[in-house]
């Protein structure tokens, strides 16, 4: 007897709760930063860093871009790996959201599976909660690099 599988459905509160999250975890990392260029940059350890820029600032939103940057053994692995995402804050509702991530620019809320770029059925919940895990270890771990911001 087979079963048929269940289809993914997202729960939009638990996806709103997240973002909110992600927001107020943006707003505490970026504080003062409001102009389009700026940058800080949050260093985990002697090999592993986050840089947020500020991409783009409008009445209602903010586009930033967070990326991971590495280096072993004296090795920059940006030619390998580099983990980035793009996010929108909307300050109106106070949010914050994925909008791209590596090779995806436009995540939906919901993938049939198995598809050809083999996406999980909640990517879009899984990529925000990755971001909110990014916020955490750079309030936990990250020094700031004050020399940049003189």
């Amino acid at each position: 007897m087979a079963t048929a599988l269940k289809k993914y459905r997202p729960s939009l509160a638990g996806l709103m709760n997240l973002c909110s999250v992600n927001y107020m975890l943006m707003l505490k990392l970026l504080a003062d930063k409001d102009q389009v260029g700026e940058q800080r940059c949050f260093f985990i350890s002697d090999f592993l860093s986050y840089s947020i820029t500020v991409n783009e600032i409008t009445r209602y939103t903010t586009l930033l871009t967070i990326a991971q940057d590495a280096t072993v053994m004296g090795k920059h692995l940006a030619q390998f790996f580099q983990p980035t995402m793009v996010i929108r804050l909307y300050h109106d509702a106070q949010m914050a959201e994925v909008i791209s991530s590596q090779d995806i620019h436009q995540i939906k809320p919901r993938y049939d599976y198995p598809n050809a770029a083999m996406r999980q059925p909640d990517e879009k919940q899984q990529v925000n909660q990755f971001l909110k895990e990014w916020l955490q270890l750079c309030h936990q771990l990250g020094r700031i690099d004050v020399s940049l911001f003189d």
